[in-house]
Protein backbone atom coordinates (compact mmCIF):
# COMPACT_ATOMS: atom_id res chain seq x y z
CA UNK A 1 0.00 0.00 0.00
CA UNK A 2 1.55 3.40 -1.47
CA UNK A 3 -0.97 5.72 -0.21
CA UNK A 4 -0.41 7.31 2.83
CA UNK A 5 -3.92 6.63 4.41
CA UNK A 6 -6.76 4.23 3.65
CA UNK A 7 -10.18 5.27 4.87
CA UNK A 8 -12.56 2.30 5.03
CA UNK A 9 -16.06 3.68 4.19
CA UNK A 10 -19.35 1.46 4.25
CA UNK A 11 -20.03 2.22 0.97
CA UNK A 12 -16.43 0.48 0.11
CA UNK A 13 -17.43 -2.48 2.44
CA UNK A 14 -20.21 -2.95 0.43
CA UNK A 15 -19.15 -2.72 -3.46
CA UNK A 16 -16.64 -5.28 -2.04
CA UNK A 17 -18.40 -7.57 -0.88
CA UNK A 18 -20.46 -7.59 -3.80
CA UNK A 19 -17.64 -7.78 -5.82
CA UNK A 20 -16.70 -11.15 -4.63
CA UNK A 21 -20.58 -12.10 -4.26
CA UNK A 22 -20.55 -12.46 -0.52
CA UNK A 23 -24.06 -11.76 0.69
CA UNK A 24 -23.37 -11.91 3.83
CA UNK A 25 -25.54 -8.88 5.72
CA UNK A 26 -22.81 -7.85 8.49
CA UNK A 27 -20.85 -6.61 5.51
CA UNK A 28 -23.71 -3.93 4.69
CA UNK A 29 -26.84 -4.17 6.78
CA UNK A 30 -26.53 -2.05 9.83
CA UNK A 31 -29.73 -3.26 11.70
CA UNK A 32 -28.51 -6.76 10.90
CA UNK A 33 -25.19 -6.19 11.64
CA UNK A 34 -26.15 -4.74 15.19
CA UNK A 35 -26.95 -7.97 16.24
CA UNK A 36 -24.34 -9.95 15.25
CA UNK A 37 -21.19 -10.85 17.70
CA UNK A 38 -19.42 -7.85 16.12
CA UNK A 39 -21.91 -5.36 16.56
CA UNK A 40 -21.20 -3.43 13.61
CA UNK A 41 -20.90 -3.61 9.98
CA UNK A 42 -17.45 -5.50 9.10
CA UNK A 43 -15.42 -5.55 6.18
CA UNK A 44 -14.82 -8.86 4.42
CA UNK A 45 -11.72 -10.65 5.09
CA UNK A 46 -9.44 -9.63 2.11
CA UNK A 47 -10.87 -6.22 1.90
CA UNK A 48 -7.51 -5.20 3.15
CA UNK A 49 -6.47 -5.85 -0.22
CA UNK A 50 -8.07 -2.73 -1.70
CA UNK A 51 -6.00 -0.13 -0.75
CA UNK A 52 -4.28 -1.17 -3.91
CA UNK A 53 -6.94 0.39 -5.58
CA UNK A 54 -6.38 3.98 -3.58
CA UNK A 55 -2.64 3.51 -5.03
CA UNK A 56 -2.08 5.47 -8.40
CA UNK A 57 0.74 3.12 -9.16
CA UNK A 58 -0.26 -0.03 -8.18
CA UNK A 59 2.03 -2.45 -10.36
CA UNK A 60 -0.54 -4.38 -11.41
CA UNK A 61 -2.90 -1.43 -12.07
CA UNK A 62 -2.53 -1.11 -16.56
CA UNK A 63 -1.54 2.43 -17.46
CA UNK A 64 -2.67 4.55 -20.09
CA UNK A 65 -0.43 4.59 -22.68
CA UNK A 66 1.88 2.09 -21.70
CA UNK A 67 2.03 -1.88 -22.69
CA UNK A 68 0.74 -4.04 -19.59
CA UNK A 69 1.38 -7.59 -19.20
CA UNK A 70 -2.01 -8.53 -18.78
CA UNK A 71 -3.25 -11.62 -16.84
CA UNK A 72 -3.26 -14.28 -19.89
CA UNK A 73 -0.90 -16.96 -20.92
CA UNK A 74 1.20 -15.13 -22.41
CA UNK A 75 2.18 -11.52 -21.51
CA UNK A 76 0.57 -8.77 -23.93
CA UNK A 77 3.68 -5.78 -22.90
CA UNK A 78 6.43 -7.43 -21.18
CA UNK A 79 9.02 -9.46 -22.74
CA UNK A 80 10.79 -12.50 -21.08
CA UNK A 81 13.44 -11.30 -18.38
CA UNK A 82 12.20 -7.84 -18.21
CA UNK A 83 9.70 -6.45 -15.07
CA UNK A 84 7.83 -9.41 -13.48
CA UNK A 85 9.76 -11.99 -15.29
CA UNK A 86 13.35 -11.21 -14.03
CA UNK A 87 14.85 -14.51 -12.05
CA UNK A 88 17.97 -13.54 -14.35
CA UNK A 89 17.75 -17.07 -16.14
CA UNK A 90 14.70 -16.04 -17.81
CA UNK A 91 12.45 -17.36 -15.56
CA UNK A 92 9.04 -16.35 -14.05
CA UNK A 93 7.37 -15.28 -11.26
CA UNK A 94 4.18 -15.27 -9.82
CA UNK A 95 1.91 -14.54 -6.21
CA UNK A 96 2.03 -18.06 -4.40
CA UNK A 97 0.18 -17.66 -1.51
CA UNK A 98 -1.79 -14.91 1.13
CA UNK A 99 -2.22 -14.93 4.61
CA UNK A 100 -3.68 -12.40 6.90
CA UNK A 101 -3.81 -12.68 10.39
CA UNK A 102 -6.58 -10.45 12.30
CA UNK A 103 -6.25 -8.82 15.43
CA UNK A 104 -10.13 -7.47 15.39
CA UNK A 105 -12.49 -6.73 12.44
CA UNK A 106 -12.38 -3.64 10.07
CA UNK A 107 -14.85 -1.46 10.75
CA UNK A 108 -16.38 1.62 8.66
CA UNK A 109 -14.59 4.79 10.04
CA UNK A 110 -11.50 3.01 10.10
CA UNK A 111 -8.69 4.34 8.64
CA UNK A 112 -5.57 2.30 7.64
CA UNK A 113 -1.89 3.04 7.17
CA UNK A 114 0.43 0.44 6.49
CA UNK A 115 3.88 -0.96 6.60
CA UNK A 116 5.56 -3.37 4.29
CA UNK A 117 8.66 -5.46 5.46
CA UNK A 118 10.16 -8.26 4.36
CA UNK A 119 9.66 -12.22 5.63
CA UNK A 120 11.70 -15.24 4.70
CA UNK A 121 13.33 -16.28 2.12
CA UNK A 122 14.05 -19.85 1.05
CA UNK A 123 14.32 -22.27 -1.88
CA UNK A 124 13.89 -25.66 -3.57
CA UNK A 125 14.68 -27.31 -6.82
CA UNK A 126 12.11 -27.84 -9.38
CA UNK A 127 12.34 -30.99 -12.35
CA UNK A 128 10.46 -28.60 -14.30
CA UNK A 129 11.89 -24.92 -13.73
CA UNK A 130 14.96 -25.22 -11.61
CA UNK A 131 15.59 -24.13 -8.42
CA UNK A 132 12.57 -21.97 -7.31
CA UNK A 133 12.98 -19.01 -4.93
CA UNK A 134 10.25 -17.93 -2.33
CA UNK A 135 10.01 -14.99 -0.55
CA UNK A 136 7.72 -13.39 1.92
CA UNK A 137 6.62 -9.51 1.85
CA UNK A 138 4.74 -8.91 5.51
CA UNK A 139 2.50 -6.07 5.78
CA UNK A 140 0.94 -4.77 8.94
CA UNK A 141 -2.02 -2.81 8.97
CA UNK A 142 -2.76 -0.14 11.54
CA UNK A 143 -5.75 1.82 12.47
CA UNK A 144 -6.16 5.37 13.40
CA UNK A 145 -4.78 4.78 16.70
CA UNK A 146 -1.98 2.68 15.72
CA UNK A 147 -2.90 -0.49 16.74
CA UNK A 148 -2.17 -3.58 14.59
CA UNK A 149 -5.29 -4.75 12.99
CA UNK A 150 -4.22 -7.08 10.54
CA UNK A 151 -0.46 -8.46 9.15
CA UNK A 152 -1.05 -9.77 5.77
CA UNK A 153 1.78 -12.23 4.59
CA UNK A 154 2.22 -12.62 0.80
CA UNK A 155 4.52 -15.29 -0.91
CA UNK A 156 6.11 -15.27 -4.22
CA UNK A 157 8.08 -17.84 -6.20
CA UNK A 158 10.03 -17.17 -8.68
CA UNK A 159 11.71 -19.87 -11.39
CA UNK A 160 15.08 -20.03 -12.24
CA UNK A 161 14.11 -20.48 -16.06
CA UNK A 162 10.87 -21.15 -17.63
CA UNK A 163 8.60 -23.96 -16.90
CA UNK A 164 9.78 -27.31 -19.12
CA UNK A 165 6.83 -28.00 -21.11
CA UNK A 166 6.71 -31.34 -20.42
Amino acid sequence: MAVDKFAIEASHIMMFARSIADDNQVYYDADYAATTEPGSIIAPPTFAQSSAQFDPDYFLRPKVGQAWFGSGKEPSGISRGEGSGGGGGGGGGLHAEQHFEYHRHLTPGDVLTATVKPGKTWEKESKRAGKLTFSETVTEYRDQNGELVITATGVGVRTERPVDSK
